[in-house]
């Protein structure tokens, strides 16, 4: 399963997302904090929603310090799309305007999964 993982500013605008979506390529979800999910950006989208405490302690390639010690991981998006995919980062945090995204992959089965 390919996951992105959404991070929106409060400014984040349909077009940021639309952008950021279309960068990231395919998914089979989208990710993002429960405290967004009636984000104005996320209108009418099949969101997966995750608790702040499902991404606490979460290793991320991206360490942010404002990030870290309000999160408790160094990148919101990467850390949801890790959680929700159940996998590992496929492609590291990017920025689009307001939306910040990564992608993770499950892992094949060969495979152990992210901590």
């Amino acid at each position: 399963m390919r996951v992105i993982g959404l991070g929106l500013s409060s400014a984040a605008t349909r077009d940021d997302l639309r952008a950021a979506l279309a960068a990231a390529g395919p998914a089979d979800a989208l990710a993002v904090l429960q405290s967004r999910a009636d984000h104005p950006a996320l209108a009418d989208l099949p969101v997966t929603t995750l608790p702040e405490t499902a991404i606490r302690g979460i290793a991320t390639p991206t360490r942010s310090p404002r990030i870290m010690a309000r999160f408790g991981c160094g990148s919101v998006a990467e850390a949801l799309a890790i959680v929700a995919s159940g996998g590992s980062l496929a492609h590291p945090r990017q920025v689009q305007g307001g939306v910040t995204w990564a992608v993770a992959e499950a892992t094949p089965p060969d495979r152990e999964p992210h901590p």
